[in-house]
C-alpha cells in the first residue's frame, strides 16, 4: 500500500518490504482457520445428532469427514510454511457455534423448524469458511505460494459444495414441512 494524492493503492503483488507482513497475517489467518477447522470437528456431531431429517444427518456426517480432511490440509500447510502446526483461537467460529447450540437449544427436538434452524446455522459458518478460504487462496497466490494454494483451493470448492448441498436439502423439503409445523 502506498499513499499518493492521500489514498491507499492496492496490488495484487507485494514489494519485498512488503511480504514479511503479508506473510505473517496469512499464517495468522491459517492458524486462525486451523482453530476453527478443529472445533468444528467438535461441534458438528452435535449439530447431526439434534438432526432429524436422515438426508441433513448424512450431509452432517459428510461435512464432519471432509472437515477432518481440511485440518489434514492445514497441517500440509504448516509443512509447506516451514512452521510447527499451531492454532489461534477463531472468535467468529467461537461465536457461530454457539449461536448454532443457541438454535438447538431454543427449538422442538424432532421437528423441521429445528433442522432448518440447524442448516442457517451450518451455512453460516460455510459462509465464513468460504470467505476465509478464499482470502487465503488469493493471499497466498500473492505470495508465490502455488501449493498453498491449491489446497487452500480444495477446502474452499469443498466448502462451496457443503453450502450447495444445505441449500438443496433446505429447498427440497425441510423448509417446507417446517412451514407447516405448529
Amino acid at each position: 500500500m502506498t499513499k499518493e494524492t492521500g489514498e491507499p493503492k492496492f496490488s495484487t503483488k507485494t514489494s519485498p518490504k512488503a511480504e514479511p507482513a503479508l506473510l505473517e497475517l496469512f499464517t495468522d489467518g491459517i492458524k486462525d482457520i486451523y482453530w476453527a477447522e478443529n472445533h468444528l470437528v467438535k461441534t458438528l456431531p452435535k449439530m447431526q445428532k439434534a438432526a432429524t431429517s436422515n438426508t441433513l444427518v448424512a450431509a452432517i456426517e459428510s461435512h464432519l469427514e471432509e472437515t477432518k480432511t481440511h485440518v489434514s490440509r492445514l497441517e500440509q500447510v504448516f509443512e509447506l510454511l516451514g512452521e510447527k502446526v499451531q492454532a489461534q483461537k477463531c472468535d467468529a467460529m467461537e461465536g457461530l457455534a454457539k449461536e448454532g447450540e443457541g438454535i438447538i437449544e431454543s427449538t422442538e427436538p424432532g421437528t423441521a423448524t429445528r433442522d432448518v434452524g440447524i442448516i442457517l446455522a451450518s451455512q453460516k459458518v460455510e459462509h465464513y469458511e468460504i470467505a476465509t478460504y478464499g482470502g487465503l487462496t488469493q493471499l497466498a497466490k500473492t505470495l508465490g505460494l502455488d501449493e498453498v494454494a491449491e489446497l487452500l483451493y480444495q477446502s474452499l470448492t469443498e466448502e462451496k459444495a457443503a453450502d450447495q448441498k444445505l441449500t438443496d436439502i433446505a429447498e427440497s423439503d425441510i423448509n417446507y414441512q417446517a412451514a407447516d409445523e405448529q
